[in-house]
C-alpha cells in the first residue's frame, strides 16, 4: 500500500519525507505547487481544508480503510502511531516528544518563515524592520534548541517525529542567515541525521 505525499519542496514537505524514508513506508510524491496556487484547487482543499502543504493520503489507514491527513505535526504523529516507530510508547518518554514537536511547530517555523517572508521583499525599509525582529527570535529558538541538546543527541533522548519536524526547518539554516558553527549542540545534532542514509534519501526526494 502505497502513501500518496501532496508536497512541494519546502521545510514541511521535507519533514514528512524523511519521516517516511526512516520508517521505511511506500509512498509516491504528488507534487503541489504552491507558487502556482495549486494549493487552492478544490481536490487538495478535499485533503488539506487550510490549504496549506503537506497532506497525505494512505490507503490502509484505521481499520484498513483509506485517510486522508492535513498538517505535518498530525501526519508525523499518526505514522508514528501507524509504524510504531520514532514515538515511544511509554509516556513518558512521549512527553518530550509532543513537546519538541509542538515546539517546533509554533515557534521553529513560524518564525524562520517570517524570515523568509521579509528577505525576499525589495523595499530596504520594509524589510529591515522585519529582519530585525524575526532574524532575532529565530536565533533565540537556535539557541533554545542548542542548550537542549546539550549533552544529548535527540531532542527527545532517543531519535523521535520531533527530531523530523526540527529537522525540516534547520534544513533551511543558510536562509536563515544562521551558521550552525555558532551553535555547536544544534551542528552535531544536524550532521548526524544529515549522515543517515533514510535522512538522506528524505531529503533528496524530489518533491517538486
Amino acid at each position: 500500500m502505497t502513501i500518496e505525499l501532496h508536497t512541494w519542496n519546502t521545510p514541511n514537505g521535507r519533514k514528512i519525507s524523511v519521516a517516511l524514508e526512516e520508517m521505511g513506508l511506500p509512498y509516491k510524491v504528488i507534487p503541489v505547487n504552491i507558487t502556482k496556487g495549486e494549493q487552492m484547487a478544490p481536490a487538495f482543499l478535499r485533503l488539506s481544508p487550510n490549504n496549506k502543504i503537506p497532506a497525505i493520503v494512505d490507503p490502509d489507514g484505521p481499520g484498513g480503510k483509506p485517510v486522508s491527513i492535513f498538517e505535518s505535526g498530525a501526519i508525523l504523529l499518526y505514522l508514528g502511531e501507524k509504524t510504531g516507530k520514532f514515538l515511544p510508547k511509554p509516556l513518558a518518554e512521549r512527553i518530550p516528544v509532543y513537546e519538541w514537536l509542538m515546539w517546533q511547530m509554533g515557534g521553529f517555523g513560524p518564525m524562520p518563515g517570517q524570515v523568509h517572508h521579509f528577505i525576499a521583499l525589495e523595499n530596504e525599509t520594509d524589510r529591515a524592520y522585519g529582519l530585525r525582529r524575526y532574524m532575532a527570535e529565530t536565533r533565540r529558538l537556535y539557541s533554545v534548541l542548542d542548550r537542549r541538546l546539550e549533552g544529548r543527541d535527540f531532542v527527545a533522548d532517543a531519535l523521535s517525529v520531533a527530531d523530523f519536524a526540527i529537522l525540516g526547518w534547520a534544513w533551511r539554516h543558510p536562509r536563515h542567515k544562521v551558521e550552525l558553527k555558532d551553535f555547536p549542540n544544534v551542528e552535531r545534532w544536524y550532521n548526524a541525521l544529515m549522515a543517515r542514509p533514510a535522512t538522506k534519501r528524505g531529503m533528496e526526494a524530489k518533491l517538486d
